[in-house]
């Protein structure tokens, strides 16, 4: 396997990206619909949903899906039991004890987290201008989001969250080059239904799937499809491509996502305030993605397993 450093301008490296934080954006107004639903359920039976329906399509598009490894298994366990269970346990947790633009603000705070870790775990250094850019996309994020109130127990809540959607992406990182973005989208959802059936046994009893209304099946069968299978995939193949500091920058479509969403739904205009916040989004876009920027690539030999996402699929991270 041959590694190269080289610069990449195609912005259509951050498309899949860009897509798949627009549908976890667009899942925001949906996620409403279960909250009177039995939590562990309703997310043990989206993510096995999710893990049929790509298990069934990485078949019918003939992608590998390698098997895990040694320390693989512990990284993907711990992938999903912070960055999808414990995750979704805080934002529930916190609810009561912050509005819930105070979670979305700590959350929005991600892209500076991956701008300086994620470099490091691809053996770079951060990069000022991706951290900068990231700072901005942040700051859009929050006006668009709104601050809201919480006290010390929603700010320790809102802190898990954020730890918890950073890790979503910083524990894939040294698994892609080998699982690919297929490879770890399977065995993560795996793992994490494993993980919310067994919590969902234990805390709500094996009846309380028939607790799920007619609405909250429709919110776990969009979930499933496009917010779990087809996100990410196209997540993990962005970071797979452009790194996680680069890939972290589109989190900030996911907000500006839900409140152009949040219009159709509710019907209500957004004020200044959110139209400032998605010029600024967009403005640490443009300066994030906009210039040249070094990405870590890799040449597979003849005997390398594909990433599995046809235009991406010749593009890996290396430990």
């Amino acid at each position: 396997m041959h590694t190269e450093n080289r610069p990449s301008s195609s912005l259509g490296s951050y498309l899949p990206g860009a897509a798949g934080m627009a549908l976890v954006g667009g899942g925001v107004a949906v996620s409403h619909l279960l909250v009177d639903a039995p939590l562990m359920t309703a997310q043990a039976v989206r993510y096995a949903a999710a893990a049929a329906v790509l298990l069934g399509a990485a078949r019918l598009l003939r992608r590998h899906v390698p098997m895990p490894r040694g320390r693989e298994w512990l990284l993907l366990i711990a992938l999903a039991g912070t960055g999808l269970v414990l995750f979704n346990v805080a934002l529930v947790r916190g609810a009561g004890h912050a509005e819930p633009a105070a979670i979305a603000v700590a959350v929005a705070s991600v892209p500076v987290v991956l701008g300086l870790v994620g470099p490091l775990l691809e053996g770079r250094s951060p990069t000022r201008r991706l951290l900068v850019a990231a700072t901005v996309v942040t700051l859009g994020s929050v006006l668009v989001q709104g601050v809201g109130r919480t006290d010390a127990v929603g700010v320790m809540w809102a802190t898990v969250a954020l730890a918890c959607e950073a890790a979503f992406t910083l524990l894939a990182v040294p698994l892609l080059p080998r699982l690919g973005a297929w490879g770890v989208s399977v065995h993560s959802v795996v793992v994490g239904t494993v993980l919310f059936a067994v919590l969902a046994l234990a805390l709500e009893g094996p009846t309380a799937v028939v607790r799920l209304s007619p609405v909250a099946w429709a919110a776990v069968a969009y979930l499933a499809v496009l917010v779990t299978a087809v996100a990410f995939v196209l997540w993990y193949a962005t970071v797979a491509r452009v790194g996680a500091a680069s890939a972290g920058l589109l989190t900030g479509v996911a907000p500006v996502a839900a409140a152009g969403i949040g219009v159709f739904v509710t019907g209500d205009v957004p004020g200044a305030f959110v139209w400032v916040g998605v010029a600024v989004v967009a403005g640490g876009l443009a300066l994030g993605l906009g210039g040249r920027s070094g990405v870590r690539r890799v040449r597979p030999t003849p005997g390398d397993a594909t990433v599995a996402l046809a235009p991406l699929s010749r593009a890996r991270l290396t430990d």
